[in-house]
């Protein structure tokens, strides 16, 4: 049959392109940490300009920081493509970099323990800061049991492999975007958290206000702390020099609960992207500029050209 030949071929592929990053994997573990997370930068601050994506790259700067001059935005489109670089080669390596590892210093653990210990679930959100993984593991080392969302990959058995990745530094609980839903909530109703990233482009999601600029956003995590009566616990990461990093436990946000749900989703989807967002200015050079965060309309908005332009142009 056609299409068992085809799914033959493209199990093959499969198997290919696992075998290939299990090689990648083992080889950059035997490099170790510092000269695998250094290797990864220097690949993509090399690589990474040459690609269209330093387009999306330059652009996300000017919506973000208009008023950066343009030498300055160049620097930090270099420099974030060291940091993107060096987190993923840092994924081979996650299970040294842990607070047990003693590369990773938190600051408010004490919230963290207190959420464990209450034997209640919260949301723990955060956005794609420096490496994001590490946020993962310091939720791990406090004991909170926490399901960590994650977008599955296409090659089945990659995603395998990933996901044994992260079980070296304690995940066990994982809820596939968009078929994990049922686990996610049974787990919730058992007391175990969950940990969101809310910084990414969701088209079917709410208008909400990033960078002085409209984005669509998830409304996962407020609709969540809503229905289970519970707050949102931001955490942060910075990295340090030395492949080390710096996980903050905030503050938590309380979703305001009324009789206009959909309001208090929206004022809780908002409060949750202006944490993203002030933590991004704290430390521009940490985030996942790679992405293309604002819609369409804000993008075209670029091209066209200023007033001053239209005054300043040929008559």
């Amino acid at each position: 049959m056609p299409g068992e030949r085809n799914d033959w071929k493209q199990d093959l592929v499969w198997r290919l392109e696992a075998f290939g990053f299990q090689a990648l994997f083992g080889f950059l573990r035997l490099l170790g940490v510092e000269r695998a997370s250094g290797l990864g930068g220097w690949l993509l601050r090399t690589l990474g300009p040459l690609t269209g994506t330093q387009k999306t790259v330059m652009r996300n700067l000017r919506i973000a920081f208009p008023d950066m001059p343009a030498d300055e935005r160049e620097a930090l489109a270099l420099a974030q493509w060291d940091q993107t670089g060096r987190t993923f080669a840092e994924l081979a390596v996650m299970d040294h970099l842990t607070p047990e590892g003693g590369r990773v210093e938190v600051v408010g653990m004490e919230r963290l323990h207190a959420l464990r210990d209450s034997g209640k679930p919260a949301v723990l959100i955060s956005g794609h800061l420096a490496n994001f993984e590490v946020m993962a593991a310091v939720i791990m080392a406090a004991g909170v049991p926490c399901q960590v969302t994650y977008r599955a990959a296409n090659n089945p058995y990659v995603d395998a492999l990933i996901r044994q990745s992260r079980e070296r530094y304690g995940i066990r609980l994982f809820a596939p975007k968009g078929d994990g839903t049922r686990e996610l909530m049974a787990g919730m109703k058992r007391g175990d958290s969950i940990a969101l990233l809310v910084d990414q482009k969701y088209n079917q999601g709410p208008e909400v206000e990033f960078f002085g600029q409209p984005v669509n956003a998830s409304p996962g995590a407020a609709r969540l702390a809503l229905k289970f009566d519970t707050v949102m616990l931001p955490l942060s990461v910075v990295r340090l020099p030395g492949v080390r990093f710096r996980v903050t436990a905030h503050e938590p946000i309380v979703v305001n609960q009324s009789d206009d749900k959909a309001a208090d989703t929206l004022a809780g989807i908002q409060a949750a992207n202006r944490f993203v967002e002030d933590r991004v200015r704290e430390h521009p050079v940490d985030w996942f500029w790679v992405h293309k965060r604002w819609p369409d309309k804000v993008y075209a908005a670029l091209d066209r050209p200023s007033s001053d332009d239209r005054r300043n142009g040929p008559a």
